[in-house]
């Protein structure tokens, strides 16, 4: 998705005019392996602690199993060859990946996005209309799989225009349009409404409504511990929800504009620092999938047991009973009390074999008494 600007705009520029110097190709180095590393490592906890917990299985954490992979999945394929494509503007990984490339990021983004777009409408449904059904597993997994079927088909026409040209001096990666000069343009307008402008638009809507009721309307005073206490995970849920998506919104505003704006005014490729703010702009987008791993750890109690489990052996890292219980079956407390009850009724029923027992025993001797 970066170098499919940036090859078609490159291959008019035959000299590399944006050469850096060594400190700086370090510290950006540094800066994308930085993102890459805590993207992968912080989403795949994050997958494990879903597929390896039965009380994690829930519709909204189905969804944020889907925006982990995508975010890992991105962050694994693109972060580093974006980084190396535009610092050293050479393409060295063949056609085969330069198609790869410019696809798979916006499928992946799309992916991530509509996947907290379902959250925002689930968690709209689970409080405002609580009385209607919810999704299921399966139907969950079918969102899913709707999901990235229409992820494919939006980024598709990148596969399939993506190619590379050979200069004597360096070799591009760039989307060949059929009409170079508006078809780029206007695919990135296309993009941007429906993977940004779109999404963030019904998030915005649902989460507001849904704020309006769990943080305006007044608490019954005679509530229960029980009502106060879905209140409180209800709008612990709804509050982390609402930070991933302004985290993402944030990260992506300014490179939407990039684009936007270098596509209105062409002759700002040539600008001379127009290479670190895309740098800088980029970074930014890549950085979007490295946060919110951080942000489930930081206010979700059970991803911090599950992060707390992952880092144990680290002497800074304290591991609670408390922690463990936290990932443990929902029904934990129920079992306790049959357990109990379990215990209480083989007592009673061990008292009532000894009374019983007794009565015999005494009739035994009453009828010896009277036959002798």
């Amino acid at each position: 998705m970066a170098s499919e600007r940036d090859g078609s705009n490159t291959t008019r520029v035959l000299a590399n005019q944006f050469v850096q110097p060594a400190w700086r190709v370090a510290l950006w180095s540094l800066a994308y392996i930085a993102v890459l590393a805590v993207a992968v490592f912080g989403n795949l906890i994050v997958i494990w602690i879903i597929l390896a917990h039965k009380r994690m299985r829930t519709v909204t954490n189905y969804f944020l199993l889907n925006l982990a992979f995508a975010d890992a999945s991105m962050a694994a394929f693109n972060t580093l060859i974006n980084f190396i494509y535009a610092a050293h503007g050479q393409w060295y990984f063949g056609e085969v990946y330069c198609k790869f490339h410019n696809f798979f990021p916006v499928a992946a983004v799309f992916a991530s996005i509509y996947s907290m777009t379902a959250i925002a409408i689930d968690r709209y449904m689970a409080i405002i209309h609580p009385l209607k059904p919810r999704l299921s597993a399966k139907a969950t997994v079918g969102v899913i799989f709707c999901i990235w079927s229409l992820a494919v088909v939006l980024a598709f026409p990148l596969c399939y225009f993506s190619t590379t040209r050979t200069l004597p001096s360096r070799t591009f990666c760039y989307v060949a349009w059929p009409r170079m000069a508006d078809d780029a343009f206007m695919y990135h307008i296309i993009v941007t409404v429906l993977v940004y402008v779109l999404p963030l638009a019904v998030m915005g809507i649902t989460y507001t409504v849904v704020g309006v009721s769990l943080w305006g309307s007044k608490v019954p005073g005679d509530s229960s511990e029980n009502y106060l206490g879905q209140l409180r995970a209800k709008r612990k849920v709804v509050k982390m929800m609402i930070i991933v998506v302004v985290t993402f919104a944030f990260c992506w505003l300014p490179y939407h504009v990039y684009f936007i704006v270098t596509g209105l005014n062409e002759h700002l490729i040539k600008w001379k620092y127009i290479q670190q703010v895309y740098l800088s702009v980029m970074w930014l987008a890549m950085s979007s999938t490295m946060y919110n791993p951080i942000i489930y750890c930081c206010l979700n109690s059970r991803f911090r047991a599950g992060f707390k489990q992952v880092f144990r052996c680290c002497p800074c890292v304290r591991a609670l009973s408390y922690d463990e219980l936290e990932l443990q079956s929902r029904r934990l407390r129920p079992c306790r009390q049959s357990s109990i009850s379990r215990v209480d009724t083989s007592i009673l029923s061990k008292s009532k074999s000894f009374c019983s027992r007794g009565n015999r025993s005494k009739m035994k001797s009453e009828q010896f008494n009277k036959n002798s």
